[in-house]
Parts: structure tokens; C-alpha cells; sequence
């Protein structure tokens, strides 16, 4: 039986979108609007597939619209924000860019509102917590993108070299098929801890949740990163793997996302957690792959942590009318369907994640799509978070080293959020 994915609310009132009058040529004949597209590349193996995909779109929008031309430029992740954020501030902005964070360029005033870009139905269309966490000040600016969810990702083989009857469910299951992958495999890590600067900030999100967290804030949105849950779970990922030596040769605070995932696909991991493109990865690889829900300190967590990444459109050259022209388009099911199947990621609204469910050919992603519209993001509406975030990448890894204190590192973290957020 189909599941329905919770739906937000149709806007009542009427879309207010600008009409822009089309000037013309001596001919007779329309002007032609370029719209400028700065898009992530995720093809992670070095090919062309994100290339491929928007030569895709732009050439079925482009057919679609004769006075509308769409120039995409595709750049790493290495230097997509950066380079974004070097247009803006040169005065250079492009029309529409797909990347990581929008909450600077919302409180800067840069960006239409989704009203102003998109029709009703396709507003109503996106997953409810990625709406959610896409509005700043209630207004909704963020237009998800993609998505994707966190479960613990285990090596079959391993686990039954090991004895482990059945994947952990709580903290204390997954500590206890930890220490039996060491005693009896030669993996190299029973559970890889990427705490490193790579993405600290998600592995350790996922680890808060689990201790019935409500993750970096309370539910006013006031940074509660010291929270007792959250000492705790640091407390505990350290005296109970990191201490026990369960999380392998790397320090956790040395170890990034990217080489944890590789060693992963070797084979020299028994656990870590991990999102859908290490599934695609890792099978290629010919590793035997399980996936169960993030274990919990109680049982199972609340609810899991959610990733969404962005696009937007810029005020700067005033291409509103066909900025949100290409938008609707974009967002139709076979455009956003076409680049969640090539990404082995999730879609972001509800008729395609309806569609994705129901298509044998992705029963691999159910579990992760299950997980997403109860999942919980990180304030990417804040534009402290950056500044919070960086905290987090470069000093959460103290926090489980030797010597290290949870309770001081979380409190040091704590007060440069608290100050970060009285500068918004």
C-alpha cells in the first residue's frame, strides 16, 4: 500500500508573481532573456552526470521557450559557495544557483520568495520539513533541491564472521557488535566515527538525536548545543567506543566522511553511518550491504536527521518571470526524479517521493525515504550557522579524544553560537 508523505498546506492567497513585459526587436521578433545558472557537481567518481543532467533540462525547457536561453556553469563543491559568494559580492550575481546554503543571501535581501517564483501547486509539492527548514523568518526563500537521510550502514560479511545475530537497535547493542567485530574479524574499524572536519557537524547530529535530542536547538530555535542530551551522547560515544578502541587506527577527529565511506567500500569497516550514495558505492564495490535505522539510546530515535541542499533564485538582474518559468519546470516529477535515481539521492516533493516508492527499481531507497518527512535538519535558516558550523567541523573531535572533555568542548562550542546569533 502506497504511503503519503505529509503535505504542506496550499497558500490561499493568489501567487503574486510579476508579469515583465517582453521588449522587441526592430524585427518584430522577442527579445531573448539568458538566465545564468550556477550549479554543484556531484558526480563523486569524476564523470559528467550532473553536466549531463542539466544539458538535459535546459535543453527540454529551452524547446519549451523560445525567448529563454539557460547558460549552466557547473563547479565543485571545493568552491561552489565560495565562488557564489564572490559574484554576489562583486555586484555579478547569477540568475539561479544550486548550492549548499541560501540563509545569507535571504537576510541580504538577494533572493525572490518562493511566492514570487513559483506556482501554488508546486510549492504545496515540497516535503514539509524541508519547507520548514528552506524559510527564514517564515518567509520561504530555500528551494530544496535534493535531499537525503542518515542510517547505519553494516558489513553482512562481517557481522556474521562475528556472530552478530541481528543489526543493534540501541547504543548498547551497537557498542556490543562493535567489540565483537574487533575480537573476532580483522576489520580495521568496527565502527568508523567520522568526527573530522569534512562533515562533523552531520556525524555528530546524528549521534545528539540518538540521545533524544532535539539536535544544535531547542524548539523556540535558540541554540541549545550544551543541552545534557547532548553532553550525554558525546559522554558516552567516548567512554564507550572511543575509550574501548571500537572506532579504528584514525582518531575520529582525523577521520573525514570521504575517506570513512572509501574504507567502507573496501571493506575495512563493519559500521558507520552513512547516506544513500555509499549504498550505490559500496554494492559496486561487492560489499554486502545492510541498513537499519540509526540505533538510539532508549530503542529507536525520534527521528533522523535529515540534509537538503539548495537552489535559489537572485534579484540582481531582474529575470523574475522567467527565473520562476524555469523553476516550475524544473521541478516537474521526471526532472526531479531523473537527478534523485542518477544521485542515488531523495526527492524533495511528495508526488515524485510518492513515485520513487512505488518504482521497484528503487525499493533500495525506501528506507531512507521513509525516514525523510519526519527527519530533522540543521538551522540552516540561521545565518550564524556557517559560523556555528565551522565550530563544530574543527573542534567536535576533541570532545572523544583522549583526555578530552564533552561537557567543556560542547560549552566552548556553545558560547560561540550564542554569540554568533546575537550578530544576526
Amino acid at each position: 500500500m502506497q504511503r503519503h508523505f505529509l503535505r504542506l498546506t496550499a497558500a490561499t492567497a493568489a501567487l503574486g508573481m510579476a508579469v515583465a513585459l517582453t521588449g522587441c526587436s526592430a524585427s518584430g521578433e522577442a527579445d531573448v532573456v539568458t538566465l545564468k545558472l550556477i550549479a554543484a557537481d556531484y558526480d563523486v567518481n569524476g564523470g559528467h552526470s550532473s553536466r549531463a543532467y542539466w544539458d538535459g533540462v535546459v535543453h527540454k525547457f529551452e524547446a519549451a521557450h523560445s525567448d529563454i536561453n539557460v547558460e549552466v556553469q557547473i563547479e565543485s563543491w571545493t568552491n561552489i559557495d565560495r565562488k557564489v559568494a564572490e559574484l554576489v559580492k562583486a555586484g555579478e550575481a547569477p540568475d539561479i544557483a544550486q548550492i549548499g546554503a541560501y540563509a545569507d543571501y535571504a537576510a541580504g535581501d538577494k533572493l525572490y520568495t518562493a511566492d514570487e517564483l513559483l506556482s501554488i501547486p508546486v510549492q504545496s509539492n515540497f516535503l514539509a520539513p524541508l519547507v520548514a527548514a528552506g524559510k527564514q523568518r517564515r518567509v520561504h526563500f530555500g528551494l530544496p533541491f535534493t535531499a537525503s537521510t542518515r542510517m547505519l550502514f553494516y558489513n553482512k560479511e562481517h557481522f556474521k564472521k562475528a556472530g552478530i545475530v541481528k543489526p543493534p537497535q540501541t547504543w548498547e547493542e551497537l557498542g556490543a557488535a562493535a567489540q565483537l567485530l574487533k575480537t573476532n574479524t580483522k576489520v580495521s574499524y568496527p565502527i568508523a566515527l567520522p568526527l573530522g572536519p569534512e562533515e562533523a557537524q552531520a556525524e555528530t547530529m546524528v549521534w545528539l538525536l540518538g540521545a533524544g535530542s532535539n539536535g544544535y536547538v531547542d524548539p523556540s530555535g535558540v541554540y541549545d548545543i550544551d543541552s545534557e542530551d547532548n553532553t550525554a551522547a558525546l559522554e558516552w560515544l567516548k567512554s564507550d567506543l572511543v575509550d574501548q578502541k571500537l572506532t579504528g587506527p584514525v582518531a575520529p577527529g582525523k577521520l573525514n566522511r570521504k575517506e570513512a565511506f572509501a574504507a567502507f567500500t573496501r571493506g575495512e569497516v563493519g559500521m558507520l553511518n552513512g547516506h544513500p550514495s555509499l549504498m550505490k558505492s559500496a554494492r559496486a564495490a561487492g560489499v554486502d550491504v545492510g541498513m537499519v535505522t540509526t540505533p538510539s539510546r532508549a530503542g529507536r530515535s525520534r527521528s533522523t536527521m535529515g540534509v537538503a541542499d539548495w537552489i535559489m533564485g537572485f534579484k540582481q538582474n531582474g529575470h523574475q518571470t522567467e527565473i520562476g518559468d524555469f523553476l516550475n519546470f524544473l521541478f516537474t516529477d521526471e526532472n526531479v526524479l531523473d537527478f534523485a535515481a542518477q544521485n542515488a539521492l531523495l526527492p524533495v516533493t511528495v508526488s515524485a517521493s510518492e513515485a520513487m516508492e512505488a518504482d521497484p527499481k528503487h525499493q533500495d531507497l525506501k528506507q531512507f525515504l521513509d525516514e525523510l518527512p519526519e527527519s530533522v535538519l540543521p538551522p540552516v535558516d540561521k545565518t550564524s550557522w556557517a559560523t556555528v558550523s565551522e565550530e563544530l567541523k574543527q573542534n567536535i573531535g576533541n570532545a572523544v579524544k583522549p583526555g578530552g572533555s564533552p561537557r567543556q568542548v560542547l560549552e566552548r562550542i556553545a558560547q560561540k553560537a550564542r554569540e554568533a546569533q546575537q550578530r544576526e
